[in-house]
């Protein structure tokens, strides 16, 4: 069975969406594994333009399993609206191919509100975060306080679980924040109404990947955001609340026995963020903007302008090195080609020295980049569908973030469609 992960090295948004619905029509199961709605995978294909915020992106391929593991925050509201604004375009989407892991926890109305009030309450100190409820959700994950979403299946014990929990929770709501106090019907409703949508989509995944192992099938596993939002190993406390990395994927998805046969990691030829903390490269005014304006970089979820700058090649190396990186996908080169030379992060400044090494979060915030420039090509590259139909100058770039970050690069992306792409 081969099994492959496709991940962001870098901050997210790197362009996972569009690799993963390139890349499952070799693959018999796609599963998310981590992460909640808090980001956002686009697609583009015969069905339209998509920006999925739960689903996995391997959606829109016939006979192929989409599966959303237990280590995914679970928001069943969220998930329904998605499912159906989907669905209205023409998508199938149903028990055949699309399960929801019995084991993966639920993502309640109160998470979403604690989140929104922690960061009104930090004010200028806040995280960045989309107020979609991640950190509350996984805070609460791991004291032990979650519904998990094969509970839907048993309403008698789940009604007195919820009950449990109110009690808990609403002394943090009303007595920290001030805030009005969840009640059991109003829980309960939610759960009946958006709980009972996706109940056809539960499933022991374990059981299925187990069958699907000794079947021989293919595992695509998707991750969200990148290396650097890993919450041990990313830019702390910038980061998110889960775990991003490509080891995590077998854990995450339901399959903690089976082995990563290749790692797709995804870097944009440029640099993007989303998000508060220290982003070394970022661009600011009128260049910032060109480049914002040439790559559409909005947040998928939020709708808010990205923070942009140059490809940072020591936070990439760093990201390869994380995610164990055995083949990149550079995207979005086209973009590039308004520019006359192609800025490059080089290395950093931190305390007054050079370094390739990426520094510990404390350290980064005052690191300074080093840039040096590459010539550009200044041509329309989108047409482009072989190696040799680019430009020397836009191959050479290829190369030398190649060279510089250690990893073969067997992906050039000139479009956001599925078709425009370059292997090598």
């Amino acid at each position: 069975m081969a099994n492959c992960a496709i991940v962001g090295i870098n901050w997210g948004d790197e362009g996972k969406g569009r690799m993963v619905d390139l890349l499952t029509q070799d693959y018999d199961v796609v599963v998310r594994y981590q992460g909640g709605g808090n980001a956002g995978h686009t697609v583009v294909n015969e069905f339209g333009k998509f920006a999925l915020h739960l689903l996995p992106s391997g959606i829109f391929r016939k006979n192929v399993v989409n599966v959303m593991g237990n280590g995914v925050a679970l928001d069943c509201e969220n998930l329904w609206t998605e499912i159906e604004d989907v669905r209205a375009k023409g998508v199938e989407i149903s028990p055949k191919n699309f399960r929801i892991s019995t084991r993966a926890s639920l993502l309640l109305p109160w998470h979403r509100e604690l989140d929104a009030l922690e960061e009104a309450r930090l004010k200028d100190k806040k995280y960045g975060s989309t107020k979609q409820g991640i950190a509350p959700f996984y805070s609460d994950k791991y004291q032990k306080k979650t519904i998990m979403a094969g509970e839907l299946l048993y309403p008698d014990a789940l009604e007195a679980h919820v009950a449990d929990l109110l009690e808990w929770k609403n002394l943090t709501l009303t007595g920290v924040y001030g805030a009005r106090p969840y009640t059991i019907k109003g829980i309960m409703d939610w759960l009946n109404t958006y709980g009972g949508a996706i109940k056809p989509f539960l499933c022991d995944t374990t059981t299925f990947f187990e069958q699907a192992r000794q079947e021989g099938k293919s595992i695509l596993f998707e991750a969200q955001l990148g290396a650097l939002r890993d919450l041990d190993y990313g830019i702390y406390p910038y980061t998110t609340s889960s775990n991003t990395l490509a080891a995590y994927a077998p854990v995450g998805a339901g399959i903690p026995s089976v082995r990563l046969d290749e790692v797709v990691g995804v870097v944009k030829a440029y640099s993007t963020c989303v998000g508060e903390g220290p982003f070394t490269a970022e661009w600011f005014g009128e260049e910032a903007e060109e480049l914002r304006k040439a790559g559409a970089e909005y947040g998928a979820k939020t709708g808010r302008p990205r923070r942009v700058g140059p490809i940072d090649l020591v936070a990439t190396r760093y990201g390869v090195r994380m995610q164990g990186a055995t083949n990149i996908a550079l995207t979005k080169l086209d973009v590039l080609s308004y520019m006359e030379r192609i800025p490059v992060c080089t290395k950093y400044v931190v305390e007054g020295e050079e370094t390739g090494d990426f520094p510990f979060p404390t350290a980064l915030e005052q690191a300074k980049p080093v840039i040096e420039y590459v010539p550009g090509w200044q041509c329309d590259i989108s047409g482009a569908r072989r190696w040799e139909d680019l430009p020397q100058a836009a191959r050479d770039y290829v190369e030398y973030v190649e060279r510089e970050i250690g990893c073969r690069i067997g992906y050039v992306s000139v479009g956001p469609a599925r078709d425009e792409i370059v292997i090598r």
